[in-house]
């Protein structure tokens, strides 16, 4: 035998011997599928050599791998947000809901209202398109943000000639319609796409081609369209880039470094890829992530970045754009600002509705800037699909946490008798007990939250004006609210301004306060003008 240890034995693996269960996977087929949990990437051939990747099903994938080939360093930039959406899903008025959102007031170039436009008319009819897809599948909505929108000018020759290279790469005539936005920093389209070919069969891009191949068509053009990016242009961007408190593009290159080192740590002058960027701004940059506390120096030239470094600046950024919304919606007033966070200990909050908006464009996830009667101001995030237009500025209205249960379900479930509640008994206990409000108003508001509970299937509706309740209402009733508004509830208790109510006749949320006490409101802000209206209330009912 030899002394060589290579050559004391030899491995010789085999085929595995456990035999395939009857209706279980090929032993290849359970390596790959694990190995792709674990983030490989397996060959997109199979054994015969025919198979392909869920990325390469569907329309574009060809257009994909050979989009953007041409494009430099110097390419203009675009940024794209798809949302593909299944219509059986989203609800029977998504589409118009939608269609009614990106048209809406404040939108056009002049402060206007958005007007939709096709690849031929200025003037589409989104009824018309909404008409077309109602036996649609599924639909694609995306956003795209050229990063000089401003410079374009014509963003809507832009949009079609981009809508027109994408029928080229998909192989099909496409049904759309879109609106340009330009009441943001970043004039951005939105542009809604039809689930159909022009075969009327389901149309299914390639997922490589949503991710990838139609940001790199609409760089490509952006770039055809002004040039390359100047020298001056990419220094401008990366300078303002040094001291924003956010995750920009010499985060994302330091990280990336930081990662491919042996000892995870960015050394600028051993490493060959930090050449690429400007030196002085990637020292700028880390001097100023380390007076945040996001990295540290690890010797000369040698920086250590905090491992939380990019979900961290992440939600600094977006806590950022938080407080610029509420600036803007307060205007002149100066008020102490909160994000409202919906939890087990969050106290509720009450406050007059002064901005609104959304804050997840392709999501549809809306926001609400309130003058609290606490006198700060509160930023409250919506559910997802919230119709904004039920809080009309100046509104009364209220956030929160499902997890505290509703009054109302404790109201129903002590009024049922024998499991049954029923309106004309609610209705008759009202009634006698005189100064609680207008009885018909308030057993119509039981009636409505009754109606959505038998939607979700707690209660049934047995007869008109009978519903049938579980013991435990007011527990399922909570858990189904923490479920579908994720943690928080909107209520809004008046659509009238404080100012209307203090001489309106009949029951009103001011009433409300004055036999609660007036708790919990402040003698500044919102709060010292709630307790005006209050004494005015007081006055006017007393001359009554």
């Amino acid at each position: 035998m030899t002394s060589r240890d290579d050559d004391r034995f030899r491995v010789r693996p085999g085929p595995p011997k456990a035999r395939q269960p009857s209706g279980g996977q090929r032993f290849v087929s359970r390596v790959l599928r694990e190995a792709n949990k674990a983030g490989a990437k397996p060959s997109t051939k199979s054994s015969r050599g025919s198979a392909r990747s869920a990325a390469k099903l569907g329309r574009g994938h060809v257009a994909a791998q050979t989009a953007g080939r041409k494009l430099g360093p110097r390419a203009r930039r675009v940024v794209i947000k798809a949302r593909y959406v299944v219509l059986k899903q989203a609800g029977a008025r998504s589409v118009e809901t939608h269609l009614r959102y990106i048209e809406r007031e404040g939108v056009d170039r002049d402060g206007g209202k958005g007007h939709a436009y096709g690849l031929t008319t200025d003037h589409a009819d989104p009824a018309g398109f909404e008409e077309r897809g109602r036996g649609d599948r599924h639909q694609f909505r995306f956003i795209v943000s050229p990063e000089d929108a401003q410079q374009l000018e014509d963003l809507r020759g832009y949009t079609r000639h981009l809508m027109t290279r994408m029928e080229g790469d998909l192989g099909s005539s496409l049904d759309w319609v879109a609106v340009d936005h330009w009441n943001t920093d970043n004039p951005h389209t939105h542009i809604v796409l039809r689930g159909r070919d022009q075969t009327g069969h389901d149309l299914i891009i390639a997922r490589d081609y949503i991710a990838h191949g139609m940001r790199l068509r609409a760089s490509e053009l952006a770039t055809e369209w002004l040039g390359p990016r100047t020298e001056r242009e990419i220094r401008d961007g990366l300078l303002r880039e040094v001291d924003q408190e956010r995750w920009t593009s010499l985060d994302r290159g330091l990280q990336q470094w930081a990662q491919q080192s042996r000892d995870g740590v960015v050394e600028l002058a051993a490493n060959a890829d930090a050449a690429r960027q400007p030196r002085t701004l990637l020292i700028g940059r880390l001097q100023r992530l380390t007076v945040m506390g996001l990295a540290e120096p690890d010797g000369i030239n040698r920086w250590r970045l905090r491992p939380d470094i990019e979900p961290t600046l992440r939600a600094m950024g977006e806590r950022g754009d938080i407080v610029r919304t509420m600036q803007h919606a307060l205007g002149s007033q100066q008020r102490e600002m909160a994000v409202f966070t919906p939890g087990d200990r969050a106290p509720p909050v009450v406050g007059r509705v002064v901005g609104k908006g959304l804050a997840d464009e392709l999501q549809e996830r809306g926001y609400l800037v309130l003058d609290g009667i606490d006198g700060r101001a509160h930023y409250v995030a919506l559910p997802a699909g919230t119709e904004l237009e039920q809080f009309p500025a100046g509104a009364v209205v209220e956030a929160r946490s499902a997890a505290e249960g509703r009054a109302v379900d404790k109201t129903i479930a002590g009024l049922a008798d024998g499991g049954l509640y029923r309106t004309d008994h609610h209705l008759a206990l009202l009634r006698a007990e005189p100064g609680r409000g207008d009885p018909q108003e308030i057993v119509a508001a039981h009636v409505r939250r009754l109606e959505a509970l038998r939607r979700a299937g707690l209660v049934e509706r047995v007869a008109e004006g009978a519903w049938r309740v579980p013991a435990d209402l007011p527990e399922r009733a909570r858990q189904h609210d923490a479920q579908r508004l994720a943690g928080g509830s909107v209520t809004l208790q008046s659509h009238l301004p404080i100012e209307r109510q203090a001489r309106v006749i009949g029951a009103t949320w001011l009433d409300r306060q004055l036999i609660g006490g007036a708790a919990g409101v402040a003698d500044k802000g919102f709060g010292s003008e709630l307790r005006e209206a209050l004494r005015q209330r007081s006055d006017f009912l007393t001359g009554c």
